[in-house]
């Protein structure tokens, strides 16, 4: 028997035509999830016709995480084609750069209608039928920057936090009812969104040298650890953050002059 099993379980992940959430999308279909991507383009679409091409159960439905209509239609839409969803892997996400002076309250608005309020617009819609049977999980991405500052990056840090708290408070009010609700916090992670960073002269190497693990992570190093908080062997698992980045925010101590604890 295999150590996880979700063949009978649909999982919906949001923002899954790339990076992190095509990754979170094939690791859930490895473990035989009936699984949903639900994105904004047709992006979404190639990576379900993916998983389709390697014997995999997948559906895309366009799905604009940041409307009331666009969620509830797009659940409906899952639950005629497959069936409510047993998991909802909230990972929609984008940045802005920008000081805090300087950002606008547009922009500000912008990335935390998507990158918080989405999260708890899916946790309702897609969550509601879970509370109805007494039995779900819930998996939001968040980041390293929720807890540690990401300068010049407008309301992202700022909202990756609320993205903890927003788990923990669910797993609070959820938890008695059924419904599992936990984070996972990628650290330095290497995506179509931050490939124009690491082809910059010496970026790969400089951001390697600070990882403990020797590299930069990849989607499928955060799929593992969504994949397990959704299974139900994490089952006693709930309003708890994992943070998957090689041990890079481990190291603050070892950046500080301590002479004659110096490695020999």
């Amino acid at each position: 028997m295999a150590w996880i099993d979700l063949s009978a379980k649909v999982a919906v992940v949001t923002g899954g035509g790339a990076g992190i959430g095509r990754g979170i999308a094939l690791g859930l279909a490895a473990v035989d999830a009936t699984v949903v991507v639900l994105d904004r383009d047709e992006t979404g679409a190639a990576v379900a016709a993916e998983i389709r091409a390697n014997g995999g159960r997948a559906e895309f439905f366009a799905c604009d995480v940041t409307s009331d209509d666009s969620v509830a239609r797009a659940a409906s839409e899952v639950a005629a084609k497959v069936g409510a969803a047993a998991i909802l892997v909230n990972n929609a996400a984008t940045m802005l750069s920008g000081g805090l002076e300087t950002t606008s309250m547009a922009d500000w608005d912008r990335i935390l209608s998507l990158n918080l309020t989405g999260y708890l617009r899916c946790a309702r819609v897609f969550g509601g039928p879970m509370l109805a049977r007494g039995a779900g999980a819930i998996v939001h991405v968040a980041s390293i920057s929720a807890t540690f500052p990401q300068s010049y990056s407008g309301a992202y840090s700022v909202s990756k936090a609320g993205v903890v708290m927003l788990s923990r408070q669910l797993a609070v009010e959820w938890g008695p009812r059924g419904v599992r609700s936990n984070v996972v916090s990628p650290g330095m992670i290497r995506t179509p969104m931050t490939e124009a960073i690491y082809q910059t002269q010496g970026v790969h190497e400089a951001r390697r040298a600070l990882v403990p693990a020797r590299r930069i992570g990849r989607p499928e190093d955060i799929s593992d650890a969504v994949v397990f908080l959704a299974s139900e062997r994490a089952s006693y698992i709930a309003g708890e953050e994992i943070v998957v980045d090689g041990g890079f925010t481990r190291t603050p101590m070892g950046l500080i002059a301590r002479p004659g604890f110096e490695r020999s």
